[in-house]
């Protein structure tokens, strides 16, 4: 169960990686309409304010079709077959399921309590979503017609049916099943959904009035469940779902952005729910103190090697607020300093948050940048200055509370661990692979890790099922004692393996969408033969 939550948990982070550029356009598209910050060539009518409108536009499409992005990238992750084709049954079932809601509430609403002629959006409870109106179901409702698209997909898309009827299988098969299984969805829902609207309501209210121990909790969770992968549940009913805010925290700060900036009312009176969004602060704090640890902590011998992992890993956690390749640089090593660290990490958010920090933040000192600092920097200066003095002095504290336990407990943090010796593919290992007729690794930039990955996983045979999140490589194996040492891993550039039974997580980086293409077409070729006596060299 937990590996087919992971599995989910990464097939939803797909569609998510499209919010982080199209929230910084949006930032910068918003901050320059502000006359505020521009002066008056941004008055409304202006050819710049014109041309930035314009921008703006196009910068809500994912968030206000976020919906069908869901639909679409649940598909694409978690089909076990034509993934393509599982796609666009998803889109058809969940179109038709809307129309099947829509219909009934303008047929019926009052027996469901539903005054279906009001204008969509606002506190309605109804949305226009790809030009149907319907309920808002939010992300919730294209979670489950997705999930249950998917389960259609891998269990009937490959049923064979009589040459006469042939026209049916396939695709059409699936969106068959699905029409009819999305009626008394569509029934249920209508009759369901606005109790769970009043509830959500419910809930917005206790959780904005919650304070410092909801965000601590909220913060806390978040980080600490990242090695499972399911930290994806905690945040996104916050920063894109309903849970505090209608349409997430992202859209509504975005949406709000110039009043906010523009307003002398302390941010915390404006936006109370905002600090649900502070998840994010630690990602540009925390690896400045944590890196300093390590490097302080490295033996002299290893001082330069540890800068070199850290400098790219610390300033992709800063930059654009991927931590998990840092993350898991020490996570398996000293699982003991990540709970420290998701401590910290809540106690920062939770203290930024007393100051009278709220917004989302971004994910990164990018987004950061254009999304708070700049923006806010007009009637919040000294908002700003706290979040950023604040941070900082976390950073310090990060330092301390990590060097002081690294030393105390002789944890083996990078450049501290003792050497391990594994090797990549040698020369003789490439001309034996040729002499038996097997071609080295092709597929670019990233084949080599692939191939070396799936060596160390057991082999072509040995592979269940693949597929990935943000930064990790999932693979389920048929038997794991085939799999071999984490450092055979790391000689490939990984920064470790989360290992539970037959579940297997390489942690790869950002790449991991490349480097498992080319896993994917290393599979393709011929198994490589695995030496399962040594489990130390591949051989052919």
């Amino acid at each position: 169960m937990m590996q087919k939550l992971q599995r989910f948990g990464g097939a939803m982070f797909t569609p998510v990686l499209l919010f982080a550029f199209s929230g910084i356009i949006l930032a910068i598209a918003i901050m320059l309409q502000n006359t505020l910050i521009v002066g008056s060539i941004a008055n409304s009518g202006t050819m710049w304010a014109n041309f930035w409108s314009i921008v703006e536009s196009g910068g809500w499409t994912v968030f206000n079709q976020m919906e069908l992005l869901f639909v679409i990238g649940l598909p694409l992750g978690l089909a076990k077959k034509a993934s393509g084709r599982a796609a666009l049954e998803s889109v058809v079932v969940y179109m038709t399921f809307n129309n099947f809601v829509g219909k009934i509430l303008d047929l019926m609403g009052p027996t469901f309590g539903v005054d279906f002629t009001q204008e969509a959006g606002g506190n309605s409870g109804i949305k226009m979503i790809a030009g149907i109106k319907t309920l808002d179901t939010n992300l919730i409702g294209a979670i489950l017609v997705a999930a249950i698209v998917v389960w259609l997909h891998n269990r009937f898309f490959e049923t064979k049916l009589p040459d006469f009827l042939g026209i049916f299988q396939g695709s059409s098969l699936v969106v068959m099943i699905g029409f009819f299984l999305m009626l008394p969805l569509a029934f249920l829902t209508a009759w369901g959904w606005p109790i769970i609207q009043g509830l959500i309501s419910s809930m917005q209210g206790f959780l904005a009035s919650s304070g410092t121990l909801g965000v601590w909790l909220y913060v806390f969770l978040e980080r600490l469940l990242i090695p499972t992968g399911m930290h994806h549940f905690i945040y996104q009913p916050f920063i894109y779902g309903p849970a505090v805010v209608e349409g997430g925290i992202t859209a509504y700060w975005l949406n709000n952005l110039s009043d906010f900036a523009s307003s002398t009312v302390p941010l915390k009176e404006l936006f109370p729910a905002g600090g649900f969004g502070l998840h994010n602060v630690s990602k540009i704090f925390a690896p400045l103190g944590i890196a300093a640890a390590f490097y302080a902590t490295a033996d002299s011998a290893k001082k330069k090697k540890t800068l070199a992992l850290l400098i790219p890993t610390a300033l992709t956690a800063v930059l654009a607020g991927i931590t998990e390749p840092f993350e898991f640089t020490f996570l398996f090593i000293a699982p003991q300093l990540f709970l420290i660290h998701a401590a910290l990490a809540a106690t920062l958010g939770a203290t930024v948050y007393a100051f009278g920090v709220v917004g989302d933040v971004g994910s990164g000192l990018i987004t950061m940048v254009t999304q708070f600092i700049i923006p806010m920097s007009i009637n919040h200066l000294g908002t700003v200055l706290t979040l950023i003095g604040t941070g900082l002095a976390f950073s310090v504290i990060y330092f301390f509370v990590f060097r002081f336990v690294i030393l105390k407990f002789d944890i083996k943090t990078p450049g501290r661990e003792l050497e391990e010796e594994v090797k990549m593919y040698s020369k003789k290992d490439y001309r034996e692979r040729q002499a038996n007729g097997k071609t080295a690794p092709a597929g670019g930039a990233y084949a080599n890790s692939a191939a070396h990955y799936l060596v160390g996983l057991g082999g072509t045979a040995n592979i269940a099922d693949v597929t990935n999140c943000a930064t990790r490589l999932r693979v389920s194996v048929k038997d794991e004692n085939l799999v071999k040492e984490d450092g055979f891993f790391k000689a490939a550039g990984a920064h470790g393996v989360v290992r539970k039974g037959k579940a297997f997580q390489v942690i790869v980086g950002l790449d991991v969408p490349q480097v498992r293409d080319a896993f994917e077409d290393e599979m393709k070729r011929d198994p490589i033969v695995v030496d399962t006596d040594s489990q130390t060299e591949p051989s052919v």
